[in-house]
């Protein structure tokens, strides 16, 4: 595994995070690790942002046409 180093933190974020660690119950080292995990490791998946984006309650309301069901082609 590897290793980060990050400096100029400003004492603010540090202390804050400090505080997000001690009301998890986890080190600040681990509090930071599941932070950038879950920065850039997301689980959402297209169908559920397009939800977000666009689904009821978005101000909206769409009536979709209804179109017969598709027959397939007798290609023999």
């Amino acid at each position: 595994m590897a290793n980060l180093s990050i400096r100029k933190l400003d004492d603010d974020v540090l202390l804050r995070l400090r505080g997000l660690a001690s009301a998890h119950g986890v080190s600040m080292e681990e509090e930071v690790r599941q932070i950038l995990k879950q920065a850039v490791v997301r689980d959402v998946k297209l169908g559920e942002i397009a939800l977000q984006l666009f689904g009821e309650g978005q101000g909206v309301e769409l009536e979709l046409p209804k179109y017969p069901a598709h027959v397939p082609l007798d290609l023999s």
